[in-house]
């Protein structure tokens, strides 16, 4: 198996997965389950497909424990449609998915390329004459929690503490959940609730062209609102974040596909989708077995936690041709970075449109953009992402 802490493994957990793959569609990890217990995990896309898919599979959320100590963390997740399933799941996702069919992802594209320009701009500013940037910093991170703002309409003030308390709830979702991360996310998910809270209230008596005012007037509870929120936060911050460092980063790494990228901004669209599929933001995805069943002739009991390896599924040679090699016009490419089923990722369309926003205006304003060290990468496994990418041109 595999030891997430690994540095090792985290800087190129591609090999790994693609002997396991060799080994069989499924597995058993001794430690990769909640609080350290035994996860088996599907590394074919195929079951991994499955498992995302599978009817008698889905998201249940159990309270981490002790209840009294993570009492607002259990709260989000208690209310987030990502946590539920059945008639529950489908009234929030209808009604969040009403609210974003009003127009907020068309609404937002001329303000993502704005952004977009004047982040890449302030970064081609920096590296002005052979000095260094860092994207991760000056870009990646800093488009997605501006765009989320505006979706959400929380002041330009505030979107540091958006970033921060995302860091601090994510953490969370790691094999390794040592004392500070939970005593840093049950604080940020206490704040997070707290000022979420207020910002609804004001949009009950004074509404805005704003999610968050659209989520009021479709009647979410209180505490639905909050965890649908946090859920766009995290899900739409964190992901985009990944892709666009990870991304750069892969292209960076592969000249001829930046090249191939800068004569042809018709592959926009195809890369986007290649650098999800190649360095998945998200590398596991957790499913309860709802009722006693069987996957590739494998007994499950209800209860059971079965998780889809999607960093593995991405690599797949019996779904993608070469899947190892970055390729830009990459068709077709079923990857399932978004998820499946009916927990599919709700904010897809606008992180499509961040991610090629960005690429568009770096190779508009820094088509000779090289990297300028090492990147260092963060040391969690089932977020994957960058501390930093120093670069230059």
């Amino acid at each position: 198996m595999f030891d997430p802490a690994d540095p090792a493994f985290l800087a190129d957990p591609y090999p790994v997965f693609a002997r396991l793959r060799a080994a069989g569609e499924l597995h058993r990890h001794p430690t990769l389950g909640r609080n350290g217990g035994e996860l088996l995990v599907a590394v074919s896309h195929r079951m991994s497909s499955a498992v995302l898919r599978h009817r008698t599979m889905g998201r249940v959320w159990s309270d981490v424990a002790p209840a009294g100590t993570f009492g607002a963390f259990n709260l989000l997740h208690r209310n987030s449609l990502l946590e539920c399933e059945g008639p529950r799941h489908a009234r929030l996702r209808g009604l969040v998915s009403s609210a974003f069919a009003r127009g907020h992802v068309q609404r937002l594209r001329p303000e993502v390329t704005r952004l977009a320009g004047e982040l890449v701009d302030g970064l081609a500013s920096r590296i002005a004459d052979g000095g260094t940037g860092d994207l991760v910093a000056e870009l990646a991170e800093s488009l997605p929690v501006r765009v989320i703002a505006e979706l959400l309409g929380v002041p330009v003030d505030d979107h540091e503490l958006l970033n921060r308390w995302s860091h601090a709830i994510v953490k969370m979702y790691e094999p390794d959940r040592d004392p500070a991360r939970g005593t840093a996310a049950e604080a940020a998910s206490a704040e997070f609730s707290g000022y979420l809270r207020t910002l609804a209230a004001d949009r009950a008596v004074r509404p805005r062209s704003d999610l968050i005012s659209d989520l009021v007037a479709a009647r979410l509870t209180e505490d639905e609102l909050v965890g649908t929120a946090v859920l766009l936060l995290m899900a739409g911050h964190e992901a985009t974040v990944n892709v666009l460092a990870n991304g750069v980063r892969a292209l960076l790494g592969h000249p001829a596909q930046w090249a191939r990228l800068r004569a042809d901004r018709s592959l926009l669209p195809s890369a986007v989708e290649e650098l999800v599929r190649f360095d998945s933001p998200l590398q596991l995805f957790e499913r309860t077995v709802l009722a006693d069943t069987e996957l590739a002739g494998l007994p499950l009991r209800a209860g059971q936690t079965v998780a889809a390896l999607l960093g593995a599924a991405a690599r797949d040679p019996a779904v993608f041709d070469t899947p190892d090699e970055l390729d830009v016009g990459r068709s077709p490419n079923p990857h399932l970075g978004f998820g499946a089923g009916v927990h599919y990722c709700l904010g897809a369309p606008l992180a499509r449109i961040e991610v090629a926003a960005a690429l568009d205006a770096l190779l508009d304003r820094l088509p000779g953009l090289v990297p300028a060290g090492a990147a260092v990468r963060r040391r969690e496994f089932v977020i994957r992402g960058l501390e930093s990418l120093p670069v230059t041109i």
